[in-house]
């Protein structure tokens, strides 16, 4: 890649500012956006990163922003609601014409991810602080590079099926929790020129985006989703001239 790859990593930072029974602060006292942004920094040292939050003048994703963003990172939770529509289409717009889309834990239910997805994204959880066994399904993947088969995050949310999502391309993790749910935690899907991949561990309750195998995930799936070499327009309809006769 010529150039520094470029990655703006979005978080609503609504828990962080209100009060939290968990003591969110004490794990990620710059956000979880400055956690996220952090693990990424130590895998892919020569990007450049910046971080934006809803409470940002357009929620820091204004057309310029995003069309020096190769990669996109979505973590939402408390406030999907309070996304505006026309950024919503803003992002979906630069999804298809190419710019990559990681989505997160609770992401899932955001209005960009629904929108891409086309269903619900509705699943099952419980929030206990379970142990979590993240398993690798497809270890050729670029996602899953350096990942140990399995790695084990001790404390989390437990999202469970049915998840209620349009079939992934590429399924690469597979979670099974304490309470013996499994759950498809890792899988991508293509639009248009974009790619997309939700991975779910990172709940705010726990410390979890400091875990080294999450960052090497998280990290993987920027390579993955990033394509900086394509003219960032979504594909459209036609009507070209003939190029041979017959």
């Amino acid at each position: 890649m010529s150039s520094p790859l470029r990655v703006t990593v979005w978080n609503e930072n609504v828990h962080e500012t209100n009060d939290h029974p968990r003591g969110i602060r004490g794990y990620y006292p710059d956000g979880m956006h400055g956690a996220i942004a952090a693990g990424l920094a130590e895998h892919l040292p020569d990007a450049r990163i910046r971080t934006a939050v809803l409470s940002d003048p357009e929620h820091g994703l204004t057309d310029d922003v995003l069309a020096d963003t190769d990669v996109l990172t979505w973590w939402g939770h408390a406030a999907h609601g309070d996304v505006a529509d026309e950024v919503v289409d803003r992002v979906q717009r630069h999804v298809l014409g190419g710019m990559g889309l990681l989505v997160l834990h609770s992401g899932h239910f955001s209005k960009v991810f629904k929108r891409l997805l086309g269903t619900t994204c509705s699943l099952a959880w419980r929030n206990d602080g379970e142990r979590e066994v993240v398993w690798t399904v497809d270890p050729a993947h670029p996602i899953a590079e350096g990942v140990p088969n399995p790695f084990v995050i001790e404390r989390q949310e437990m999202y469970g099926e049915p998840f209620d999502v349009a079939p992934p391309d590429e399924l690469v993790f597979v979670s099974w929790f304490a309470g013996g749910e499994v759950f498809r935690s890792g899988a991508t899907w293509r639009r248009g020129k974009g790619r997309v991949f939700y991975f779910s561990p990172g709940d705010e309750s726990y410390p979890v985006y400091h875990h080294p195998d999450v960052r090497r995930v998280l990290a993987n799936g920027v390579r993955w989703a990033a394509r900086p070499e394509l003219v960032r327009e979504p594909l459209g309809v036609t009507n070209p001239a003939r190029r041979w006769a017959g």
